[in-house]
């Protein structure tokens, strides 16, 4: 039976381990280690408090997991970043990682977040509520290699607001090699 749980830092070497493992079977052990390393950055080097991660387990295996992070814009708002996400490769395409988006989004519903914002499939993240966000609207907080990659959704609005000013990200995200 399939669990979802907020991620608990004893679980960080599994969870390492789950994103090498998914990126390298999809994209090459090159792409797994560069994930994995975010990963491990994103745990070791982010403020407890504002890393909210999320896991998928199937007994007590892990076969999914999910990070949010501040995104921190010049006017006072609940944002989030949501990256990355991997689901177990044997896993995938049974319902696994729009289930743990989705619970991951109701925990941070639940806490206050107002606006959520991501940057990968257009078609996979648009089945749990994002759209296509241009940056006249929000700007990415690096330069965008796959510009309509960049999406968003509004937790409070039926509109994503317009928010000037370039965001910033934490540290381990803010590499130009992830955008």
């Amino acid at each position: 039976m399939m669990n979802f749980t907020p991620f608990a830092p004893h679980q960080a070497a599994d969870v390492i381990h789950l994103f090498f493992q998914v990126f390298s079977d999809s994209e090459g052990e090159a792409e797994g280690q560069l994930i994995s390393n975010l990963v491990k950055d994103l745990i070791g080097t982010t403020n407890a408090a504002e890393l909210a991660g999320f896991v998928a387990l199937d007994g007590d295996e892990h076969v999914g997991a999910i990070f949010f992070t501040p995104l921190t814009f010049q006017r006072p708002i609940q944002a989030f970043l949501l990256s990355p996400v991997a689901v177990k490769t044997s896993y995938q395409g049974q319902g696994v990682g729009q289930q743990l988006i989705k619970f991951g989004i109701e925990q941070l519903q639940q806490q206050g977040a107002e606006l959520l914002i991501t940057y990968g499939d257009p078609n996979f993240y648009g089945k749990t509520g994002f759209q296509p966000l241009a940056e006249t609207i929000i700007q990415a907080p690096l330069l965008l290699s796959y510009p309509h990659g960049w999406l968003g959704q509004s937790l409070v609005s039926d509109t994503m607001p317009t928010i000037a000013g370039k965001p910033s990200c934490v540290p381990a995200l803010n590499n130009p090699i992830y955008w």
